[in-house]
Parts: structure tokens; sequence; C-alpha cells
């Protein structure tokens, strides 16, 4: 009898197991990544529609990779997947690895030394133990899932390296072929480990962006949102960092970054970082947006500002706040210098997911900007930015 009972008892232990972590990710991201659109949706117009497939359209930032699933399957959570990237005409998106996330996680201060809210995250995942308590192999894994979508359907994804690729999938999305490109990036240095060889080993597993710290100082130097405060600018490691992305011919990300580290990424001859996922500070004053006066020097350094979507950055959580600070965006840095940054599955709120992007496009014309505007921002500007300095093989 007694073993009967807990033979019992065992099995119901398993099937309580087994339901965690087959669940307990999908609820979590789930309530971390909610869509604010009306169930019938926004309202958009033939001549919107017709606009919007005609755009080539690019965006800086999406954090899919870290929930850990099939990037092919159409899902009912999270804001982006394949099919519904390419039902909202998306011609490239940057896929970024997030690697750690302070426990008790906020935009003005966080210790690096805090707990992570990642390490959990990945062991109920199941993903691979080599990436529970590495940053580096953390990062690796998620590429790994990206490469390995790329794999299984060539005709729906590719993975985007070099300006080559660029062009290739323009004419294969020129030809008429449904395909998404793919860039990989790196939501802060932390990865590298303080070891510079590890830049090369993210170089070679695809990535060609990388922002420079996340929501905690780190080798590199100081975050936005750290201890060190703005006065913590670039580390000698940071700059022996930048040093080799600009030799890779890397992406420099400036989101998160403190604003000293920002004057001195801009004071190296040559850099040309870009803001991939923020808000315009005169339009919408808080904590995560850089002052107007910085955004207008990284674009007159060549750079461009990607506008996210999410409550925080644009203060509304509607499509028509979205274009709000798209227009606001342009009043500060000039037409040429703004794209799109959404922030998707990156733990915030968004109007809209993937498949609804129409609606931005509508938006922007409600609010009066004209076709070629809406088509350097919804995509032309990225395209050229990255025509530009993506490596050449």
């Amino acid at each position: 009898m007694l073993k009967r009972i807990l033979l019992a008892l065992a099995v119901v232990f398993v099937v309580v197991l087994v339901a965690f972590f087959a669940l307990a990710p999908a609820y979590v991201e789930r309530s971390m990544n909610p869509v604010t659109m009306p169930e019938e949706g926004w309202p958009v117009s033939e001549e919107a529609r017709a606009l919007h497939r005609q755009l080539v359209i690019n965006d800086w930032h999406a954090d899919s990779l870290l929930w850990d699933r099939d990037l092919l399957t159409r899902v009912d959570r999270g804001h982006t997947d394949v099919p519904r990237l390419l039902d909202g005409n998306m011609a490239v998106q940057v896929f970024t690895t997030v690697t750690k996330s302070p426990r008790g996680q906020n935009y003005d201060q966080n210790s690096a030394a805090s707990g992570d809210n990642i390490t959990p995250l990945f062991v109920g995942q199941l993903r691979p133990p080599k990436a529970w308590f590495s940053l580096y192999e953390r990062a690796l894994v998620q590429a790994e899932a990206l490469e390995d979508a790329a794999r299984r359907a060539p005709h729906q994804l590719r993975i985007i390296r070099t300006q080559g690729d660029l062009a290739q999938l323009l004419a294969a999305r020129a030809g008429g072929q449904r395909v998404l490109g793919a860039i990989l990036g790196s939501e802060g240095g932390h990865p590298l480990e303080g070891d510079l060889d590890k830049l090369d080993g993210l170089y070679d597993a695809g990535f060609r962006l990388m922002g420079l710290t996340h929501f905690f100082d780190n080798e590199l130097g100081g975050s936005l949102h750290g201890e060190g405060g703005s006065g913590a600018g670039l580390s000698d490691f940071g700059r022996q960092v930048i040093d080799r992305m600009m030799q890779l011919g890397m992406i420099i990300d400036l989101t998160h970054a403190a604003p000293q580290m920002v004057e001195d990424v801009l004071a190296i001859p040559g850099a040309r970082p870009v803001l991939s996922h923020t808000g315009i500070s005169s339009h919408c004053p808080g904590p995560r947006n850089l002052d107007d006066d910085m955004m207008a020097r990284i674009a007159q350094a060549g750079g461009l500002i990607g506008i996210g979507y999410w409550s925080d950055v644009v203060c509304g959580r509607t499509p028509a706040d979205v274009a709000e600070a798209i227009a606001a965006a342009i009043e500060v840095v000039g037409e040429d210098h703004v794209s799109l940054g959404s922030d998707w599955d990156g733990s915030v709120d968004a109007p809209f997911d993937a498949a609804h992007l129409p609606a931005l496009t509508q938006a922007l014309m409600d609010r009066g900007l004209s076709d070629s505007q809406i088509a350097k921002v919804m995509g032309g500007n990225m395209m050229a930015y990255l025509a530009e300095t993506l490596p050449q093989r």
C-alpha cells in the first residue's frame, strides 16, 4: 500500500513539474509583454494599407530570443514571431540577446551585484546548462536558436551578416518572396565577461550590433541606470571594445549608456553610433530618455535614433502616441535620422504586435507626415545606414 502511495505521489510530482516547465515561462512572457490594442484592432484605411505594402520596413530592437519559443511558429502572446513580422511587412528585424537583468530593475539606479532575473528564466525554460551561469554562453545559445530557425526555413528567415546578404534579401523581396532578414545584436556588453577575445566570438556567431551597457554598470563603463551616474564613462576596456567593434564593422548601440559614456563614444573619430530603442525627452520627459541635445549630436555623427513603442518612452499607449514621438524626433534630429526601435518582447507594453504594424503607418499619415517621410522613418533611413555600415563580406 505504501509503495502505491509513494508511486502515486511521485507521478503527481512529475506531472506538476512538467506542467511548471511547460506553462510557467509562457505565463511570465504573456504577463511581461502585453499588447494594449483594442480587441477589434486599430482602424486602418485602405490608403494606409496600400502605402504600408510599398514600404521597406526595418526595426532596431526585439528581445524575442529571450523567451525560448520557435520564432517560426505563430503564437498568441508577446509581440513578434516570424509569421507576424511577415504579416506586418517587416524586411529586417534586429533580434537582441538579453543575458542579465538585475533584480528590482528600475530606470533610476541598479547594482550589478544584485540578483539576476535571467538565471531563473533560463533554468525554468530548460535552456542548456552551459548557459545557466555564463553570460557569454547565454548570448550564444540565443544566437544558435535564431541560426537554427533560419536553417529550417530559409525561405522565410535569413540572417544578415554582410552588405551582400542585405542586397540579396532586398532582391528576393523585390521579386515577391515573403522573407525576413534578421540581424543579431547584444543587449549590453556584459556577455564579454571582461574578455576582448569574446567579442570576436560573438562576431563569428553572427552578432553585428552590440549595446555597451544595459540596466547596470559593467566592465565597459557606466549605465544610464547604474550606480555610477552620469559621470561614469568608457573604461579602458570599453575603449578597447569600441576600437575592435569599429575594426570589425559592428554597430555601436548607445541605448542605456550613461551620458558620459555617450560623450566618450562621440569623441572617438569615425564612431557612428545608434540609439536603438528610446523616446524623445522634450516629448516624454523621464529617466529613460536622453536629453535632446545628446540625441542631436548622435545624429550629427551619422547615427540613427530608433523610437520605441512602449508607454514609458512615448507617454501613451496608442499608435498616435508613437507617431507623436516620431514627429518629435524629426523636430530634434531631422527626418533622415529617425527610425523604428520597438523593443518588442522586451518586457514592455506595446499598442500593437508585429502583425498590426500598419496601424503605425496610419498614425503617421494622420499626424501629417508625407509619404516620403514615412518611408524614411519606417525603414529607409535604417536600410541606408545598414548598407553603409555592415561588413562588406
